[in-house]
């Protein structure tokens, strides 16, 4: 059973390190609050640091493209950083051909992170989860909480940044971006990404067109 860590000294240990409370937290977990290791994990993930240079301002970056053997998927992602001299470094490069291998790895994840699905997407995910069958005939609370646990697991598969990176699986690509971030010093963001599938809506614009013209004949 993990021992349990009290919040001051979660906040102590970021306050050294810059890292996110939970990072943190999962850090003094596995080290059984011992802050030197905790800081020292914290360095060899890449860390520490990392959150405090989030809300810089990234204007520089570059666009990487990635396509699938076969070329049959195809994908374009935007990397932001804050100067021209990290976009240029050849690890950076990597970064953003390995985000966008990811991208193309990854079919159902549709956002860069949970923060820009949007409402309408949560409350008609949250819905679906509620009316399982499974849940029809159990008590309201656990209802509830059954539901929002699933609802946690699916809004993580839509999440760039929560899935685990394909190279390393032991960390996500939120800790693969914070570890370049920490080796820089600069702030770094995936901005936007879109991926292409082939022949993807064609049989919905051939109805479309085949609709258009019967529309067509109906009125002469």
């Amino acid at each position: 059973m993990l021992k349990k860590i009290p919040v001051q000294q979660i906040k102590e240990l970021r306050n050294k390190t810059g890292a996110g409370m939970n990072d943190c937290k999962k850090a003094l977990e596995a080290s059984d609050g011992q802050i030197d290791i905790a800081i020292e994990a914290l360095r060899k993930k890449g860390l520490a640091s990392a959150d405090k240079k989030s809300s810089r301002l990234t204007a520089e970056g570059l666009i990487e493209s990635y396509i699938h053997a076969g070329s049959r998927i195809g994908v374009l992602v935007e990397i932001n950083c804050e100067t021209d001299f990290v976009s240029r470094q050849p690890e950076f490069h990597q970064l953003a051909k390995d985000i966008a291998m990811q991208i193309a790895a990854c079919q159902s994840v549709s956002y860069v992170s949970q923060s820009d699905i949007p409402d309408d997407i949560v409350t008609y995910e949250k819905n679906i989860e509620l009316e399982k069958e499974d849940l029809l005939n159990k008590p309201s609370d656990m209802k509830h909480k059954i539901a929002i646990g699933r609802l946690d697991k699916r809004l993580k598969e839509l999440s760039l940044i929560d899935q685990n990176f394909i190279k390393k699986t032991e960390i996500t690509i939120e800790e693969l971006v914070k570890q370049h971030i920490a080796l820089w010093g600069e702030n770094i963001k995936i901005r936007r990404f879109e991926r292409f599938l082939l022949g993807e809506g064609l049989e919905s614009k051939t109805n479309s067109f085949q609709d258009e013209v019967s529309n067509m004949i109906q009125n002469k």
